[in-house]
C-alpha cells in the first residue's frame, strides 16, 4: 500500500485504496511525504475525529524527521470568537474588509500597528457585540508595512499572528485549545499562516470539494494544484459530499422570507413590482404540490418556469435571474453595513432559480421536491459526482482516495471517474484483512430480509426478534442497526421486553439527544455493565466511531438498507444505466446500501486484538450478485445460518 502510494506520489494519476479498518490507512501519508519532492501535501477528512487521527500520525513521524511542518485548518464556525449572528463566513468577509480600509486609512497617517493605534482602539469600543462592524481579533493579526516599490501600504501578519502559527507547527496546538491560546488573535489567521509553511496540510472536504473555496485556499497557499498531492480520506463519502455541494433546496420558509424582504423594499427599486408578483406564482406552484400524495417526487422544471413568469411581468427565466441576483447583493451590502449578516430570503431565491435556470437542461441534475410535516422543499438535486471529481482529480498532480469500505474499487472508479480520459492513470490496490481471524465470527442469515414484500410478514418479525435473542447470549456491549428508523422502531417494540440482562439504547432522531447516549453506552464495560445500542444504518452511530476494545463486541446489521423506491429513483437509475449499462444499476441502488451495511459492521474490530461477531440478517447476500460485491476476505470467512444453527454457534463463541 506504501509501495503504491510513493510510486503515484513520484509519477502523478489518481490512487484507489481499499484498506480494512486497522490497517494503518493514516500512514499513507509518511509514503507521499518520502516521495513529494517540494510539492505539497494537503488530507481532506470528513470529521475532527478524522483530524485527530492525522495529528497523531504526524507527530509520529516527526519523531523520525524533526524537520517535518504540519498544521490544518478546520471550519471557522467553530473558531470565530466574534460575536454576532447569521452567516459566519459572510460576517467574516465583511468585518476583514472594513477592518482592513481602517488600518490602511490609519496607516497613511503614520500609525502601522492597528493594535495599538488609540482612534482603532475607540472604534473596537464602540464595536456592537451583536452586529459587530470591525473585527478586533483580525486588527490584532495584521500590522502595515510600506512597499518597497511603488509606494502605499500593504497588510501583513503581525508578529502574535506569526509566533502562535509557530507554535501551531511546533507544538501542535489542537484545534479544541487554539482559540483559548490566540488570546484576542484571529485562530483563523493564525491557522492560516501555519498552513503557509506547512508541509502537509490538514483540512476539510469542503476546502477541497467545493470550488470557490477551493480556488481561494490555494489563492492563500500561493500554490497552483499541480503543485499539490492530495490525500482523500474516507473516501467512500466523496460522492455524496460533492453532491451535497452542487444541490441546492428552497423550502417554504424561506419563501416566505423572500416574501417579507420585498415588501420592505423602497418603492425606487428597479422592477419592483414585477418581482412582487414572483412570490405568488411560486406560493401556487408550491400548493398544488402539497396535494400530491407523494413525500417525494419530480418535478417540471418548465411547468415551474410558465407557472411563475405568467404570474408576473417578466418576458424570460433568465430576466428574472438577473433582476433577482441584482438585488439580492443589493440587499446583501446593506444589511452588511448595519452589521447584520443573515441570509435574506431573496438571496436564497436567487440562488435557487439561478442553479434552476442554469442547470434545466443538465440530465445529471433532478428538480424535485420533498414534503415534510411542516415545511416543503423544491430542490436542485445533483446525482452524479463524476465530473467534478475526475475534474478535482486532473488538477491536482496526485490524488489518493482512501477508505476501509472502498469496495468494490471497480464501481467506485466508474461512479467517481466515468469522465476521465481514457489514458489518465488510475490505479487501484486492495488490501486484506490481516487481523487474526481467529478473533472474528462472521455470517449471514438465510431466513430474514428486509425486502418490502416480506415486512409485514410475521413470520420473518419474529425470525428477527429470535436472532436479537440469540445475538444477546455475546457477553459486552452489541450493537443492531435496521434500514429505518421505521423498522427500528417497530422490531425494538417486539424485542425489547426479552432483553433483561443488558441496558437498551435506542437511536433517537433529533441528533441533539444522541451525544449522551452513547456516549453512557461506550462507559458501560468501564464499570463493569453491558449494554445493546440499536440503530440506523447510515445514521449517527453507523459511521466515524471507533468503539474500540470491549466498547462493542457485535455487531447484526439487519436488512438491506436500499433508498425507498420512487420515482425519483427511478429517474436516478435511468440515469445511471444510460451511463453504465446494467452495471449502472448497482451503482446507482445497491452500493450506497452496501457500503451502510459494511460501516456499520465495521465498528466492533478496531485493533488486532480486538474480538467480535459480524452478522449480516439478510438472505439476499447469499446471492451472487451481492456476495460478490463484499471484500474478498469477507467472501472467504461468511458462513450461512438459519435461525435454528445461529444460537449454537453464538453460544460456543469464546
Amino acid at each position: 500500500m506504501l509501495r503504491k502510494a510513493a510510486e503515484t506520489a513520484k509519477s502523478g494519476g489518481v490512487l484507489m485504496i481499499d484498506a480494512p479498518t486497522g490497517s494503518g490507512k493514516s500512514s499513507v501519508v509518511s509514503a507521499l511525504l518520502a516521495a513529494r519532492k517540494d510539492r505539497q501535501i494537503i488530507v481532506a477528512v470528513r470529521t475532527i475525529s478524522q483530524l485527530a487521527t492525522y495529528i497523531r500520525e504526524l507527530e509520529l513521524i516527526r519523531k523520525k524527521q524533526p524537520g517535518l511542518k504540519f498544521s490544518y485548518l478546520v471550519g471557522k464556525g467553530s473558531m470565530c470568537p466574534l460575536g454576532g449572528t447569521g452567516d459566519i463566513y459572510r460576517k467574516c468577509e465583511a468585518v476583514k474588509a472594513f477592518s482592513t480600509a481602517l488600518i490602511r486609512e490609519r496607516a497613511d497617517r503614520g500609525s502601522l500597528d492597528p493594535s495599538r493605534d488609540k482612534q482603532i482602539l475607540l472604534q473596537i469600543q464602540k464595536n456592537d457585540s451583536e452586529h459587530p462592524l470591525i473585527c478586533p481579533y483580525y486588527i490584532r493579526s495584521r500590522i502595515a508595512i510600506q512597499n518597497e516599490k511603488g509606494g502605499g501600504f500593504r497588510l501583513v501578519p503581525s508578529e502574535a499572528c506569526k509566533k502562535l502559527s509557530g507554535r501551531v507547527i511546533e507544538h501542535c496546538i489542537k484545534p479544541e485549545s487554539l482559540k483559548e491560546v490566540c488570546n484576542g488573535v484571529c485562530p483563523y489567521e493564525v491557522m492560516a499562516q501555519a498552513s503557509l509553511q506547512s508541509d502537509v496540510l490538514i483540512c476539510n472536504y469542503h476546502h477541497i470539494m467545493d470550488d470557490q473555496i477551493r480556488e481561494q485556499l490555494y489563492l492563500n497557499l500561493q500554490k497552483e494544484p499541480g503543485d499539490i498531492l492530495l490525500l482523500i480520506d474516507e473516501a467512500h463519502n466523496c460522492g455524496d459530499a460533492m453532491q451535497d455541494i452542487m444541490s441546492i433546496s428552497l423550502d417554504h420558509r424561506s419563501l416566505e422570507q423572500a416574501d417579507h424582504d420585498i415588501s420592505s423594499l423602497k418603492k425606487d427599486v428597479k422592477d419592483l413590482e414585477a418581482i412582487r408578483r414572483l412570490i405568488p406564482g411560486i406560493r401556487k406552484f408550491l400548493d398544488g404540490l402539497r396535494r400530491s400524495s407523494e413525500t417525494e417526487d419530480w418535478f417540471d422544471p418548465q411547468l415551474f418556469s410558465r407557472i411563475i413568469l405568467r404570474e408576473s411581468f417578466f418576458g424570460s427565466m433568465e430576466e428574472v435571474v438577473d433582476n433577482l441576483m441584482d438585488l439580492a447583493e443589493s440587499i446583501k451590502e446593506t444589511n452588511s453595513k448595519r452589521g447584520d449578516y443573515r441570509t435574506s430570503g431573496i438571496e436564497r431565491l436567487s440562488a435557487f432559480l439561478y442553479r434552476l435556470h442554469n442547470s434545466g437542461t443538465n440530465p445529471a441534475y433532478l428538480t424535485l421536491f420533498r414534503k415534510e410535516p411542516d415545511n416543503i422543499y423544491l430542490e436542485v438535486r445533483n446525482i452524479d459526482p463524476s465530473p467534478s471529481l475526475s475534474t478535482l482529480a486532473k488538477e491536482h498532480f496526485c490524488s489518493v482516495f482512501i477508505s476501509g469500505t472502498l469496495t468494490p474499487l471497480r464501481s467506485y472508479q466508474q461512479l467517481y471517474f466515468r469522465v476521465l480520459p481514457t489514458d489518465y492513470p488510475i490505479s487501484t490496490f486492495s488490501l486484506p484483512n490481516h487481523f487474526p481471524r481467529k478473533n472474528r465470527l462472521l455470517m449471514v442469515t438465510s431466513d430474514i430480509t428486509s425486502a418490502y414484500s416480506q415486512r409485514q410478514s410475521n413470520d420473518n418479525t419474529k425470525r428477527i426478534v429470535n436472532y436479537i435473542r440469540s445475538f444477546c447470549h455475546i457477553p459486552g456491549n452489541l450493537g443492531v442497526w435496521f434500514p429505518s428508523y421505521q423498522m427500528l422502531e417497530s422490531v425494538t417494540r417486539e424485542v425489547e421486553h426479552y432483553i433483561l440482562d443488558r441496558e437498551v439504547f435506542i437511536e433517537p432522531r433529533e441528533s441533539s439527544e444522541a451525544g449522551a447516549l452513547l456516549s453512557r453506552f461506550m462507559d458501560l464495560p468501564g464499570i463493569g455493565k453491558k449494554g445493546i445500542l440499536f440503530a440506523v444504518c447510515g445514521g449517527k452511530f453507523s459511521e466515524g466511531l471507533d468503539y474500540r476494545g470491549d466498547m462493542l463486541n457485535g455487531a447484526l446489521v439487519i436488512g438491506l438498507p436500499l433508498a425507498p423506491w420512487n420515482q425519483v429513483r427511478q429517474m436516478i437509475m435511468q440515469y445511471y444505466t444510460r451511463q453504465y449499462g446494467e452495471e449502472g444499476k448497482f451503482i446507482a441502488y445497491t452500493l450506497p446500501a452496501l457500503n451502510k451495511v459494511l460501516q456499520a459492521l465495521g465498528r466492533v474490530l478496531r485493533t488486532p486484538e480486538d474480538h467480535g461477531v459480524l452478522i449480516i440478517g439478510e438472505n439476499r447476500f447469499l446471492d451472487d450478485a451481492i456476495k460478490e460485491k463484499l471484500p474478498v476476505w469477507m467472501q472467504d470467512e461468511l458462513q450461512e445460518v438459519s435461525v435454528q444453527s445461529f444460537s449454537p454457534l453464538i453460544r460456543g463463541w469464546k
